[in-house]
């Protein structure tokens, strides 16, 4: 089901010259093959594509507050979010960084982790959004070790994986070069994953990032660890941008959302790629049934 203002959706549907049958949303029907049930909330003031309204950010938050109460009641099973645009939220003066920040606030998630994954490749993010000179200072014990501890607990919860085995990539070049290149390795990294595997965890690392993702070697884990956005996440995106998922980890709800942004220019011209998103809903409802 979609939340949505259903008013907005027909008119695109319009524009697009593309079939749609929309349906009331009511929980207890079963779904029904060519349709969409939408749970209809309105606009603030009407949308022209590619043009987002700062009167409308508030609508925004709404659908996200509707979704999160529908999920607490058991109305819905999992959120799948669309890209938003986080500088109109910002210019109706609302402070928003993003969904992730946003769901990890109202949940009370103190440590969310970012997760890419084309259907079989998985790389979780140490960091997300840090410019590089921030990074090193950004790995430390503390974050490495919360960020393991949920990406571990969620393969085993989402994903049904057993005893996971997860690939730690280092932060410089062929993983610091015995300290050569870099020290975070030595002085962070290497002394961490020995008091996890002592734990109990499967990991191995630190892998130099140019090598754990060639096939052979990938093969052998469940999911990689990178430490920094542009490390792990051009990998995914090019293994398959169309089918590229986000996964937010250690919510206490299933988030997924498509791997890209907003893409303004395409909004309204019917050559917008949809795979990404729904691949986001196949995720979701393919991992939602398998906790049932």
């Amino acid at each position: 089901m979609c939340l949505a203002d259903q008013t907005l959706l027909e008119a695109r549907a319009r524009l697009l010259q593309r079939p749609l049958t929309l349906r009331r949303f009511e929980a207890s029907a079963a779904p029904v093959a060519g349709g969409l049930s939408v749970l209809h909330v309105p606009l603030a003031v009407p949308s022209e594509p590619g043009r987002p309204d700062p009167r409308n950010a508030p609508y925004v938050l709404k659908l996200l507050e509707r979704a999160l109460a529908g999920i607490g009641a058991g109305e819905f099973a999992a959120l799948v979010t669309a890209p938003v645009q986080k500088s109109v939220i910002n210019e109706a003066g609302i402070p928003f960084s993003g969904h992730t920040e946003w769901l990890a606030a109202r949940t009370g998630t103190p440590h969310p982790v970012m997760l890419l994954t084309d259907g079989t490749l998985r790389v979780a993010l140490a960091t997300t959004h840090l410019p590089l000179r921030a990074v090193s200072a950004a790995l430390t014990r503390a974050s490495l070790t919360a960020t393991l501890e949920v990406l571990h607990d969620a393969l085993i919860r989402w994903w049904g994986i057993g005893a996971p085995r997860i690939a730690v990539c280092g932060l410089n070049p062929h993983a610091g070069e015995g300290g050569h290149l870099g020290d975070e390795e030595q002085r962070v990294i290497v002394p961490l994953l020995a008091e996890l595997v002592g734990r109990g965890m499967r990991l191995e690392g630190p892998v130099p990032a140019d090598t754990v993702f060639v096939p052979r070697i990938l093969a052998r884990y469940d999911a990689v660890l990178a430490m920094y956005h542009d490390q792990g996440l051009p990998v995914v995106k090019h293994a398959g941008f169309e089918r590229a998922v986000n996964v937010t980890l250690g919510l206490p709800l299933l988030r997924t959302s498509p791997d890209h942004g907003t893409a303004l220019d395409l909004a309204g011209t019917g050559r917008a790629e949809p795979g990404s998103l729904a691949a986001a809903a196949a995720l979701a409802s393919r991992l939602a049934l398998q906790q049932r």
